[in-house]
């Protein structure tokens, strides 16, 4: 069974510095499991690796999709499968735990078609948009476009896990998932200190750009929303700092939480341990000096 080695934890956890010195380290290429980071032109605000910081490890699925288009969890899951068989030693990184989740486990996507009277008799487009924005709530989707919602809409309620209906998971791929833990109140200063860095790199520019160059983009992620709003007038700086910096860690508990029930065994390692690069070496040459299944 092909081997694939995953880095998850919150934001500002160093998982993107991590990965790359250990895919240096095993020769290996990293996936990006970030569903913003996906996207171009979301840069500041997801704080997406730079070409400088990627040191010449080729990264895949990173910046490849336009705003303009919809990118979701069903394109992800087929686009990682057909990548991961090609790499020696693949590094799959990123927080969303559903997409890491739908890479690793035999997630299966049932096609079928709504019929053409669906929304006149259950939805309209707006109850369509908002029970997307609930089941994925980091989809960049054109909420002007009708097609895209309710396609959107019919692969994030027509998929399931196949393993759920055996009632056990079934993984793909043998697997090793390190989780970067980092306690809480040094989790909300770093997210803090974060924002700041993010604010002086330019983020409100970034996002002026974006809502200039791609008005009918629906604006759904953290930071981008808050920031969208106090450009619109309709809160403060200050107030969109707030929102940001209380749903961002709110977020990131609940992210650690998925992991830790989600996905197992799970290696959960001090994100900010000064041995941190070692620890994950030395259980990575385990991993991989083990027989797979």
């Amino acid at each position: 069974m092909k081997k694939i080695i995953v880095i998850a934890g919150p934001t500002t956890s160093g998982k993107t510095a991590l990965s790359i010195k250990l895919a240096q380290h095993f020769q290996g290429e990293i996936i990006n499991a970030d569903s913003v980071q996906i996207y171009q032109k979301f840069d500041i605000g997801s704080a997406k690796v730079t070409l400088e910081e990627q040191n010449n490890i080729k990264h895949h699925l990173l910046n490849v999709i336009s705003p303009k288009d919809c990118y979701n969890i069903y394109d992800f899951q087929k686009d990682v499968r057909k990548i991961i068989p090609q790499i020696d030693v693949p590094f799959l990184v990123g927080g969303s735990g559903l997409y890491i989740k739908a890479a690793l486990f035999d997630y299966e996507f049932e096609g079928k078609v709504l019929p053409k009277n669906y929304l006149d008799e259950k939805f309209d487009i707006k109850q369509l948009l908002q029970a997307v924005k609930e089941k994925d709530p980091h989809l960049v989707l054109d909420e002007n476009n009708p097609h895209r919602i309710i396609s959107a809409y019919q692969h994030l309620n027509q998929s399931k896990l196949r393993s759920d209906k055996q009632g056990k998971n079934t993984p793909l791929f043998d697997f090793l998932v390190i989780y970067l833990d980092i306690k809480r109140k040094i989790l909300k200063q770093r997210i803090v200190l974060r924002l700041e860095q993010m604010l002086e790199k330019g983020f409100i520019e970034e996002v002026k750009i974006l809502i200039k160059d791609y008005p009918q983009t629906h604006f759904n992620i953290i930071g981008y929303r808050e920031i969208k709003l106090f450009l619109e007038e309709q809160i403060t700086l200050e107030e969109a700092k707030r929102l940001i910096i209380s749903k961002t860690f709110k977020y990131a508990k609940r992210q650690k939480t998925w992991f830790k029930h989600q996905i197992k065994p799970l290696f959960v390692i001090d994100a900010l341990s000064d041995d941190l690069e070692n620890q994950a070496i030395n259980i990575i040459e385990k991993f991989l000096k083990k027989e797979s299944n």
